[in-house]
C-alpha cells in the first residue's frame, strides 16, 4: 500500500525516506487534493486476469503499455538514468505506473511548492497529472519493476524546471486551484 508524506529538504542520498522525526502520512485523499495524483492498489498476482487494470485501461483511454525494471544490471548508463529520473521535471501528458516488483519513490509538488514523497511497491498504481513538477527515484533496494501506459504512441519527454509557461503547466495550476475532479 502506498505511503505519502512531506519531505525534509534533507541534500542527503536521494533514495533515503527524508526525515529525521516520523514523517507525518499524507491520506490519499488529501494527496489528490494537494497534487492531483491518484492511486489504485491492483493484485499483481491477478491483474492479467482479474479486469480491473482492462477496465482502467478503457476509461482513461490507454492504448500502449511497456515495461521497464530499473536496477544496476538492467538499466543502461544507471547511475545517469537515476539522476535524469532525479532531475525535477514535468510532461505534457499523465505519467502512469504499476509497480510490479520492488520499490521506489515519486516525489511531486504540492500547491506550496513543497515536496511529498510517495513510496511504491508492487500491486501500486499511480497516474501523475500532466504539467506537475515531479521526479523518481529509487529506494535503498535500488530495484523496480513497472508498467507504463499511455494514450496513444509513448511520448515521454521531460522537461525540467522551470517550465512554467508551458500549456500543461497552466492547465495544471488552473486544475490546482479549482479543485481537481476524479474520475472515479
Amino acid at each position: 500500500m502506498v505511503k505519502a508524506w512531506y519531505m525534509d529538504n534533507d541534500p542527503s542520498d536521494q533514495r533515503l525516506e527524508h526525515h529525521r522525526t516520523p514523517p507525518e502520512l499524507i491520506s490519499l485523499e488529501d494527496l489528490f487534493k494537494k497534487t492531483g495524483v491518484e492511486y489504485f492498489s491492483l493484485n499483481v498476482n491477478t491483474f492479467k486476469t482479474d479486469g480491473v487494470l482492462d477496465q482502467l485501461k478503457k476509461e482513461r483511454g490507454y492504448t500502449y503499455e511497456d515495461e521497464i525494471t530499473c536496477s544496476k544490471e538492467c538499466l543502461q548508463n544507471y547511475e545517469e538514468k537515476l539522476k535524469s529520473f532525479y532531475q525535477e521535471h514535468l510532461h505534457t501528458d499523465e505519467e502512469i505506473r504499476f509497480v510490479l516488483d520492488g520499490s521506489g519513490y515519486f516525489d511531486v509538488r504540492d500547491g506550496t511548492d513543497q515536496w511529498i514523497r510517495i513510496a511504491v511497491t508492487a500491486g501500486d498504481m499511480i497516474i501523475i497529472p500532466s504539467g506537475i513538477y515531479h521526479r523518481f527515484t529509487l529506494d535503498t533496494n535500488n530495484y523496480i519493476k513497472a508498467k507504463r501506459f499511455f494514450i496513444g504512441e509513448p511520448v515521454w519527454l521531460p522537461y525540467n524546471r522551470p517550465a512554467d509557461e508551458m500549456d500543461c503547466r497552466k492547465e495544471y495550476l488552473d486544475k490546482l486551484d479549482k479543485g481537481f475532479v476524479s474520475v472515479y
